[in-house]
């Protein structure tokens, strides 16, 4: 195993047992909605997000594990908006990373009520921890925004208000900076914040995230064209079958592959701004190149 993946395997281990304990079932009267919670946070996921937060605190000059609460806070707002996508009201997706979605393993209201906890969850897992308080404000501040109707909601809504139409590209690039890049900008701010950086590293992981987030989001619009559904875990085509306009769909493969590395090396020529990068810039490269 390379210093790389041991690295990224210990950083998840961190995660996913943090995320076990944040997520105990204690009373079997509403032990249901939390089997819904525990059901759509630990199956599986890249932790991508929780990673960034921890590695930008370190990055920073802090102990990652003093970001510990905000990676997992990170990864419930992740998931509980996955549920919420997959509802029949949003995308009516029946599977996620190979097995049924949440609504589909419980009931689409259980779903809904494990997505809205898993938000409310986030908050107390940051307001509660061991951060300092004034850095936990700043945290949830950040959260909150990138998360919201300015950030991935707001993303969200032009997303199904632009199903069957045909979208330029300045507003395919908006939805996605909102839909996906905010939430993994707030992932390496936080992270950041985690470190008391200031004002100019909080920035430098706002824009470094913003371009990942850009990136990540056209490899998933070519998934969702060659991908493989196995290995996705989940059916590939929805894009079009929904006639949504992506970036395969608006400048075809090779352009989009292209897009992707364009958007890579801007994140990679922020990290050359910082020493002990290497980690974030294998993670970078490695993104670019996944196949699920």
């Amino acid at each position: 195993m390379s210093s790389f993946e041991q690295t990224l395997k210990s950083d998840i281990d961190l995660v996913n047992e943090a995320l076990d304990k944040y997520l105990q079932v204690t009373d079997s009267d509403y032990g249901k909605v939390i089997e819904a919670m525990r059901y759509s946070v630990m199956n599986a996921g890249k932790r991508i997000r929780p990673v960034l937060t921890m590695e930008f605190c370190r990055l920073n000059g802090g102990n990652k594990k003093g970001a510990l609460a905000c990676a997992c806070a990170v990864e419930m707002i992740h998931c509980s908006s996955l549920i919420h996508d997959d509802l029949p009201c949003m995308d009516d997706d029946d599977l996620r990373r190979g097995k049924p979605s949440c609504h589909k393993a419980f009931d689409e209201a259980t779903a809904l009520l494990a997505g809205d906890a898993l938000i409310l969850k986030a908050c107390e897992v940051i307001a509660l921890s061991d951060t300092k308080k004034s850095v936990a404000t700043k945290a949830i501040g950040i959260l909150s925004s990138l998360a919201g109707t300015e950030g991935m909601i707001g993303g969200q809504v032009i997303d199904l208000a632009s199903e069957g139409k045909k979208i330029d590209a300045d507003t395919l690039s908006k939805m996605h900076s909102l839909k996906t890049s905010a939430l993994i900008r707030s992932a390496c701010c936080m992270g950041a914040v985690c470190a008391d950086a200031d004002e100019e590293n909080v920035k430098n992981a706002s824009e470094y995230g913003e371009y990942l987030g850009l990136a990540f989001q056209v490899i998933d619009d070519i998934l969702d064209v060659v991908g493989d559904e196995k290995q996705l875990g989940k059916p590939i085509g929805s894009d079009e079958q929904n006639d949504k306009t992506t970036y395969v769909s608006l400048f075809g493969l090779e352009s989009a592959h292209k897009k992707a590395e364009q958007y890579t090396n801007k994140a990679l020529s922020i990290l050359d701004k910082y020493e002990g990068s290497e980690f974030l810039k294998e993670l970078t490269k490695t993104l670019l190149k996944r196949n699920k």
